[in-house]
C-alpha cells in the first residue's frame, strides 16, 4: 500500500513541477505530465527497481489501469458536454461532415500507402497489419486536445467545431477499426465474416450510444432530488464511473461478440446531461476542478506507458516514420478539403487539420486489440502504435496549442494566475 501511494504522489508531484519548466519553454503542460512518465518510468527511474520510487516496469504501470479507465471516462463526459442543440445548431453540419471525411480520408491515405510499403517489403509487413495500421490512424487523442483547450481556454471558431469533430472522430475510428480488423482476420484465416466486418462494429456503437444515453436520462432524474451543489457533483461521479463500469462488459450472444466503447458511453451521457439539466454548466466547471489531478496522473501514467524499447527496432522505426508523416498529410488534407465543401472559415480549413495529430488511449486501445492477431501481426500492429504515440503525444500538444494559436483563439495576455488575481504575488 505504501509503495502504491509513494508512486502516485510521486507521478503527480513530478508532474506539477515539471509544467513549471514547459510553461517556461512555452510548452503545453500535457507534454510536460508526458516526459514526467517517461522519466520516472520503466526506462529512467523505475529502471533502478526500487519500489515505490518510479515505476519499476510496464506490467507496474498497468497495475494503475482503473486510474486511466476512470479519467477517459470523465474526459469523454466532457467532451460529450460540448454538444450542446444550441451550438450544434450553427456547427452540427461542419462537425458532421468533416468529422466523418476526415476520419476515412486518413484510412484511406495511410492504408494506400502502407499496402504500396508491404509489396515492397513483403512479409516484413504482413498486409493484415497494412490494413489495420489504416484504420488505426483515423483516431484522434481527444484527452490531450481538451486539455490544451483547457489550460490555454482558447476560444473561437475552430475550437468551436475542434471537440464535437474529436468525439465524432472517435466513433468513426471505432467502426473503421471494427471494419478492418474483420477485414484482416478474414486475410488470416482465409474466410471472411459478415458479422466480425459488420454487424459487430455497427452493434458496437448502438450500443454504446444507448448505453449512454439511457444513463444520461436516469442520471438527469436523480439528480432532481439534490439539491446541494456538493451532493450533485457526488452524483456527477457516480453515474460517470458506473458508465465506465458496464462500458467494460463484454459477452457473447449467438456467436456474436457484444461490447461497449467506453469513450462513445461517457460522450453519450455527457451530451444528454447538458442538453437536458439546467445547471449543467455550473457543474461541469466544479467537476473540471475535482478532475485536475486525475487527469495528470493519467498522463503521466501513459508517459510511464510509453515503452522506449520500440526505438530500437530499425524497421518499426522506419515503417512509424512513413505512418506518422501520412497520418498527417491524411488527417490536414482530410479537415481542409471537408471544411472546403461546408464552405467553413478560412481558419477552420487552414489550421483544424494540425489539432487531429494527437494520438494516444484510442489508438492503443486498437493496438492492443489487434494484438490478439497470429504471425507476429499484432505485435507489429502494437510497436508501431506504441512508436507513433510516443512522438505525437510529445509533439502533437505542441501542435494543437500552435495551431490555435495561430488561429487567434488563445490570449496569452489575458492569462492570469489566481495568486495575481487576488493580490498574493510577491515580488
Amino acid at each position: 500500500m505504501q509503495a502504491i501511494l509513494l508512486s502516485l504522489s510521486i507521478a503527480l508531484f513530478g508532474g506539477l513541477m515539471l509544467s513549471r519548466v514547459a510553461k517556461l519553454l512555452q510548452l503545453p503542460a500535457v507534454t510536460a505530465y508526458l516526459i514526467a512518465g517517461i522519466l520516472i518510468g520503466p526506462f529512467c527511474l523505475g529502471a533502478l527497481g526500487v519500489s515505490g520510487i518510479g515505476f519499476t516496469s510496464i506490467e507496474n504501470v498497468k497495475s494503475f489501469s482503473i486510474i486511466s479507465d476512470v479519467a477517459l471516462g470523465f474526459i469523454a463526459f466532457s467532451i460529450g458536454n460540448e454538444f450542446r442543440l444550441s451550438q450544434l445548431k450553427t456547427i452540427g453540419k461542419q462537425a458532421t461532415v468533416i468529422g466523418i471525411f476526415q476520419a476515412v480520408f486518413t484510412t484511406l491515405v495511410v492504408d494506400a500507402v502502407l499496402i504500396i510499403l508491404h509489396l515492397i517489403l513483403g512479409d516484413k509487413f504482413p498486409l493484415p497489419a497494412a490494413i489495420i495500421m489504416g484504420a488505426v490512424a483515423s483516431a484522434t487523442a481527444p484527452a490531450a486536445t481538451l486539455m490544451v483547450v483547457r489550460q490555454y481556454k482558447a476560444k473561437g471558431p475552430v475550437t468551436d467545431v475542434l471537440l464535437p469533430v474529436v468525439a465524432l472522430d472517435d466513433a468513426v475510428g471505432l467502426v473503421l477499426f471494427s471494419v478492418s480488423f474483420g477485414i484482416a482476420k478474414a486475410l488470416i484465416a482465409g474466410q471472411v465474416s459478415i458479422l466480425a466486418i459488420i454487424v459487430e462494429p455497427l452493434l458496437e456503437v448502438v450500443l454504446s450510444v444507448g448505453l449512454g444515453a439511457g444513463m444520461g436520462y436516469v442520471f438527469t432524474f436523480c439528480e432532481r432530488f439534490f439539491h446541494s451543489r456538493s451532493k450533485r457533483l457526488s452524483m456527477s461521479v457516480a453515474f460517470v464511473l458506473v458508465t465506465v463500469a458496464i462500458s467494460n462488459l463484454t459477452f457473447e450472444i449467438g456467436g456474436i461478440h457484444v461490447a461497449f466503447s467506453p469513450l462513445l458511453s461517457c460522450m453519450m451521457l455527457g451530451t444528454i446531461f447538458c442538453n437536458i439539466c439546467d445547471f449543467s454548466e455550473q457543474l461541469m466547471d466544479r467537476l473540471d476542478r475535482w478532475t485536475a489531478p486525475i487527469f495528470i496522473l493519467f498522463f503521466v501514467l501513459s508517459g510511464a506507458e510509453l515503452d522506449l524499447a520500440v526505438v530500437t527496432d530499425l524497421a518499426i522505426v522506419l515503417i512509424g516514420i512513413v505512418y506518422i508523416a501520412f497520418r498527417c498529410v491524411g488527417k490536414y488534407f482530410g479537415a481542409r478539403i471537408s471544411a472546403g465543401l461546408v464552405k467553413s472559415e478560412p481558419n477552420i480549413k487552414k489550421y483544424l487539420g494540425i489539432t487531429l495529430f494527437p494520438q494516444a488511449g484510442v489508438a492503443l486501445g486498437m493496438a492492443i486489440k489487434a494484438g490478439a492477431l497470429p504471425g507476429g501481426i499484432g505485435l507489429i500492429v502494437a510497436n508501431l502504435t506504441l512508436f507513433s504515440v510516443l512522438i505525437y503525444e510529445l509533439v502533437g500538444p505542441f501542435l494543437t496549442k500552435t495551431a490555435l494559436a495561430k488561429a487567434g483563439e488563445i490570449d496569452f495576455e489575458g492569462k492570469i494566475s489566481e495568486r495575481k488575481k487576488h493580490g498574493l504575488f510577491h515580488k
